[in-house]
């Protein structure tokens, strides 16, 4: 099954948003004069798109030395699980994503 990379970039930008946001929220106590240089929403989405194809391509390369017998079976089925979370987190950003959109397409203007 061929997968495409663009449909896990917005769950992987989820994610990475997610990520982003907590550590932003735990750095938030600098000091009153100094500016911190704040990512935008587009870099977050694109680093966690980036941080899900890695994680996909680390999963599929666990599998395939696992396959040669080089990998123990608890670390192929730990991988898989955190392939297999990955996806779903990124089809369910995907979709919400579009139904935002499709919402906002709808509104009056």
């Amino acid at each position: 099954m061929a997968t495409d990379p663009t449909s896990l970039l917005s769950v992987n930008a989820a994610s990475g948003a997610y990520r982003a946001s907590r550590d932003m929220t735990a750095r938030n106590a600098a000091p009153a004069g100094q500016e911190t240089a704040r990512p935008s929403f587009g870099d977050m989405v694109s680093k966690a798109g980036a941080d899900a194809l890695q994680t996909v391509r680390e999963a599929e390369a666990t599998a395939q030395t696992g396959l040669r017998g080089n990998a123990d079976t608890q670390t192929v089925v730990e991988a898989t699980l955190e392939l297999d979370t990955t996806v779903k987190t990124a089809v369910a950003v995907r979709d919400r994503l579009v139904e935002a959109y499709q919402e906002i397409i709808r509104m009056p203007i």
